[in-house]
């Protein structure tokens, strides 16, 4: 009977859900509440710190909580100030709002795939604006330039502004690298895993990434569970593994976490609001285990290591560490949520934790990872070659 248990419960369609990732972090988190963990114990008064820090960021970058904008990859469409997509939606005016809705999805999903991490030494100066750009905000301004330019269209000059699958599948690592201004003084980590993962994309049997929508927009309301529901089944081919961001703890077993395809499915949210329908149960997705909100909570001391080691060399995804600490991230921003609505005196309704994120707890890790690293890294180092899920 336990095996069977065991084998439902570590199914397939289990391990895509929201509830699955919670689930498993719990376990996690308890497993370092515990004291059996081997690299990191949990610490009250840091995360207290998180919290404050998180406050802080959020108080500053947003003195009317109620305009918190969605954690999503339009924010990076936005960096510098400037509305990059209203000047490229004067092009497409006259198409109906679903067809609208189609190119964002299309734009949105090509520059997701591309947003595993940069690496310090490469930077992008946009054109026209001379503006210089890096890590996340820079791969989001390089990625917005080569849709407006066609890269990704099957018919660059006559219709520019879309994703055709059969282009992507012919996308090659120097198509990136020329659009991403890759060169030896200016290097770019997974290249080779960035085009890999378009080629994928345009082999997964949906003519364009923007037919999601046709997918999810069943009525007048979207359930945000559903989107990422559709993000996992239909793009699953394109993922390392079978089973995607999946992996292995000694002792919980399975951790699911879907990072990227969760901020794909925050970042689809807007263009289906868009289009006149409604996204609903935000809350139902988790927070994103990356190295900006796993960092806020090591800098700010909610998570200490144990041994030196794990600030010293660099980890693979799948080591028990890396595990640890993303699960970790998942339960801890749920806390921190909490604590933030709290001191601001909203609910989750109004604050959910889309919101919290994007307010908050990932500029806070960025802040406190400038302070205490030259060049602002992470405080643990996870290798990437762009696949990174």
């Amino acid at each position: 009977m336990n095996d069977r248990r065991a084998s439902v419960n570590d199914s397939l369609a289990y391990l895509r859900t929201p509830v699955a990732i919670r689930e498993r972090a719990a376990k996690v988190l308890k497993y370092v509440v515990d004291g059996q963990s081997q690299w990191f114990q949990l610490d009250a008064n840091g995360l207290e710190t998180a919290v404050q820090a998180t406050l802080a960021v959020t108080r500053e970058r947003f003195p009317n909580p109620a305009a918190i904008p969605f954690h999503s990859r339009w924010r990076h469409f936005e960096s510098g100030g400037r509305d990059r997509w209203s000047a490229l939606a004067e092009r497409l005016k006259g198409l109906p709002p679903e067809e609208i809705a189609r190119r964002r999805m299309d734009l949105a999903v090509v520059s997701v795939l591309l947003d595993a991490g940069a690496g310090a030494a490469w930077s992008y100066r946009e054109p026209g604006t001379d503006e210089t750009y890096a890590r996340s905000e820079g791969l989001g301004v390089a990625s917005f330039h080569m849709f407006a330019n066609g890269a990704f269209s099957r018919d660059a000059k006559g219709d520019p502004l879309r994703v055709d699958a059969e282009r992507l599948a012919k996308l090659t690592p120097m198509d990136i690298a020329m659009g991403f201004q890759v060169k030896a003084h200016n290097p770019l980590l997974g290249l080779e895993g960035r085009a890999e993962l378009l080629r994928k994309l345009g082999g997964v049997g949906l003519e364009r990434p923007g037919a999601l929508f046709d997918i999810v927009a069943t009525g007048g309301e979207v359930k945000a569970e559903a989107i990422l529901a559709a993000v996992l089944d239909r793009l699953s081919p394109i993922w390392p593994s079978p089973r995607g961001d999946v992996w292995e703890h000694p002792v919980v077993g399975l951790v699911p976490f879907h990072k990227l395809s969760q901020w794909m499915s925050y970042s689809l949210v807007e263009p289906v609001e868009g289009a006149g329908l409604k996204v609903v149960a935000l809350d139902a997705l988790t927070g994103l285990p990356e190295y900006r909100n796993g960092g806020l909570l090591v800098d700010a001391g909610a998570l200490r290591p144990k041994q030196r080691v794990l600030l010293e060399k660099s980890f693979a995804p799948g080591d028990e560490a890396i595990v640890e600490w993303r699960a970790l991230t998942v339960a801890l921003l749920d806390q921190i949520a909490e604590h933030v609505r709290l001191h601001l005196g909203m609910d989750a309704a109004r604050l959910p934790l889309v919101k919290v994120l994007e307010a908050g707890t990932w500029f806070a890790g960025r802040r406190l990872a400038a302070a205490r690293r030259p060049g602002g890294g992470p405080p643990i180092t996870v290798e990437s070659d762009g696949t990174v899920f």
